[in-house]
């Protein structure tokens, strides 16, 4: 008899241990009732890196005088994806960029908004005058990042978002898989002076504090698997039950072969 009360005890321990637990699967807990103000990291303009693709546009009292620099008439908003990388100018590797009749503008460790100033200034006083009311766009060819490990479509996606935190990246992916540990997701993030790694955990609301919080373009996030998924066991009651009732029959089988 106790040695039965034994062997139930372990079969439960067994199923309770290998389930994935709610509080592993659940987005942004608060630790306690209390309603949580969480002031989010204001995050720091992008400066641009060597193979940026940059997109500029610029428009003119009379277009034809900004046709030049321009690869369609229509517009950014037109442009494919296919269009962005062949159109854009692409940050080379000694940071800069080759627009028409200016020629190389060093853009590497520049926001947008610098790149822009430049080049304004740059048409206003080698090839404009101010009458001209030169008016420049320049967008970054979409915020690129990679995802992969344990995400229902893992690879490299585009969002034409100017700000994109990781959740939307995660949901723009199909979400973390069941057996995806969401309390420690890494995010390799490349800088001019070289590459860090970070891991945030997304089941804490203090997540969204983390300079991190933000995709940045040129991210790579990757979703460790759980423990659960190595054991091999299942991830809900069910399939862990079915495991285990398995391995009971053939247990069973094997040891009445070897009686007779």
């Amino acid at each position: 008899m106790n040695r039965i009360l034994i062997n139930l005890l372990v079969f439960f321990a067994f199923l309770c241990t290998s389930c994935v637990p709610t509080n592993n699967l659940i987005y942004l807990q608060k630790k306690d009732n209390e309603n949580v103000v969480v002031n989010q990291i204001v995050a720091k303009p992008y400066r641009l890196q060597v193979n940026d693709v940059v997109s500029i546009f610029i428009k003119a009292i009379d277009q034809k005088l900004v046709a030049m620099f321009n690869s369609s008439e229509s517009g950014i908003a037109t442009k494919s994806d296919v269009g962005l990388y062949f159109d854009g100018y692409t940050v080379d590797d000694h940071g800069n960029i080759r627009i028409p009749v200016l020629g190389e503008v060093s853009v590497i460790g520049n926001t947008i908004d610098e790149v822009r100033k430049t080049v304004e200034k740059k048409l206003l006083e080698e090839y404009f005058n101010k009458e001209a009311n030169i008016f420049v766009t320049i967008k970054l060819a979409g915020l690129r990042y990679t995802i992969n490990g344990e995400i229902a479509i893992p690879g490299t996606k585009i969002l034409y978002q100017d700000k994109v935190n990781i959740l939307e990246a995660i949901a723009n992916s199909g979400d973390i898989t069941i057996t995806g540990d969401r309390k420690a997701v890494t995010v390799i993030r490349q800088f001019p002076y070289g590459t860090e790694m970070h891991d945030i955990d997304l089941t804490d609301i203090n997540a969204m504090k983390s300079p991190y919080f933000y995709v940045q373009p040129n991210d790579y996030i990757y979703i460790k698997p759980l423990k659960q998924k190595t054991w091999g066991t299942g991830t809900t009651g069910i399939q862990s039950l079915g495991t285990i009732i398995t391995l009971l029959s053939l247990a069973t089988t094997t040891f009445l072969l070897l009686r007779n």
